[in-house]
């Protein structure tokens, strides 16, 4: 019995020993380093040697460490995703459970763009230990597209935003092809023939009405048997909404320039329209044009017609409501602005807003007609032998359409420059 009272002190007395060793063990201990042991984009590696690509633009990122995260420190500050091209901060949702950082944009993404995401030295563990900076890289899916876009019409076979962003869908479908586009990776264009064609998209209205504005897309004329009813060549009527009363945009018959019409939003809440002229000899103020004209690229015939007749070209409207400028670029390149600053003073258009729909029936509908200068419902100029759609030879466009983009935010030199270099 003693021997066995014996033993058990033996084992008390040890299991006592080992504690009091582990706790001074543990007192001693060295501090965790802070060290990444995943990181992964909508399940692709994002920690390897390559940079995942064709990532979708509401990616969640997701990083696995080998020790807790302090939440504290894992905020914006530490913690960034960068648009490459001109180095924006995407604002980002963070969040932490223990060695897991997850992170997602709280917007969508552009497409086709580089980001950088970085985490720097601040983020720390438990320990108050500290992770080497890193930066790792992503491209999204598709061509470039700046984000915010409010509206893409692409044509593979159908006239139908892709965004979804618009309700109803297009209604009014009128002898439309859908064909080979400017490229392999374009895939298909809408087809018009020149005499019916139309798409027709109602609500138009909220497409335009905005403080700041943008609109590109791929135009290619067709002018063999484009002739009016005496034979001679006629203009291209491509698009508009409610003509000068929303947005138009037509191609003169000699392929010589062309013209945006646009109605802009006053400080008292009217509205006016001002076009953006674009001959081939187009001037500015300091060369005999217009006061607010600041900038115009003076062409030759030839020049403004390799743009314009029977060949693709990239066409982008801005307005910048800070600036109060509109500018108007081909293939990227800056063709025509001008300064509603520069207006003289007592002219109401040196109040401009921005750009809202000024149209009422039945002069004209708010339906934007691809094809033609307003829809079918209105009857503005229905007895001119140019601006009446029951007649094939109006100034109906003969041509292809393809990638309408359009967004209520100005978009940059920068980022006109690089979408149409992505896609031509």
């Amino acid at each position: 019995m003693k021997t066995k009272l014996n033993n058990s002190r033996y084992v008390i007395t040890f299991a006592m020993l080992l504690m009091l060793l582990q706790a001074c063990d543990n007192n001693n201990s060295e501090p965790v380093n802070l060290n990444i042991e995943t990181m992964t984009i909508n399940g692709e590696d994002l920690n390897g040697i390559e940079s995942p690509e064709n990532i979708s633009t509401n990616p969640e990122i997701v990083v696995t460490f080998n020790s807790d995260i302090k939440p504290e420190t894992a905020t914006e500050s530490n913690i960034k995703l960068i648009q490459d091209y001109d180095e924006e901060e995407i604002e980002i949702e963070i969040s932490v459970l223990g060695p897991t950082l997850t992170v997602v944009p709280k917007i969508s993404l552009g497409n086709g763009t580089l980001y950088r995401f970085q985490i720097s030295a601040n983020l720390l563990n438990l320990d108050e230990q500290s992770l080497t900076a890193t930066t790792r890289t992503f491209t999204t899916m598709g061509t470039f597209s700046p984000p915010g876009i409010i509206a893409h019409y692409t044509f593979e076979g159908i006239p139908d935003d892709i965004q979804n962003d618009f309700d109803p869908l297009v209604t009014g479908v009128i002898d439309i092809d859908y064909t080979r586009s400017r490229n392999e990776n374009a895939g298909l264009a809408a087809t018009f023939n020149g005499t019916s064609s139309i798409i027709e998209i109602p609500n138009g209205d909220a497409l335009m009405n905005s403080n700041d504005f943008t609109i590109c897309f791929w135009v290619k004329t067709d002018s063999e048997g484009h002739l009016d009813a005496s034979g001679n060549p006629k203009g291209h009527f491509v698009m508009g909404l409610g003509a000068f009363f929303g947005f138009q945009y037509e191609i003169f018959s000699g392929y010589d320039g062309s013209k945006f019409a646009i109605q802009y939003q006053l400080a008292d809440g009217s509205t006016a329209s001002d076009d953006m002229w674009f001959p081939y000899d187009a001037q500015d103020a300091t060369n005999g044009g217009w006061q607010g004209w600041d900038f115009a690229k003076s062409l030759s015939i030839e020049q403004m017609q390799g743009y314009l007749k029977d060949t693709w070209t990239h066409i982008t409207f801005v307005h910048h409501s800070d600036s109060k400028k509109s500018s108007l670029y081909f293939n990227g390149e800056l063709m025509k602005s001008y300064d509603f600053n520069l207006w003289p003073d007592d002219d109401p258009k040196k109040t401009v807003t921005g750009l809202k729909y000024g149209g009422s029936t039945p002069d004209v509908v708010n339906e934007l007609a691809l094809g033609f200068i307003h829809s079918r419902s209105g009857i503005m100029w229905d007895t001119e032998p140019w601006g009446d759609y029951e007649r094939p030879t109006s100034n109906h466009f003969r041509g292809q359409l393809d990638d309408i983009k359009i967004y209520h935010k100005p978009l940059t030199p920068t980022e006109i420059q690089l979408i149409y270099s992505s896609e031509q």
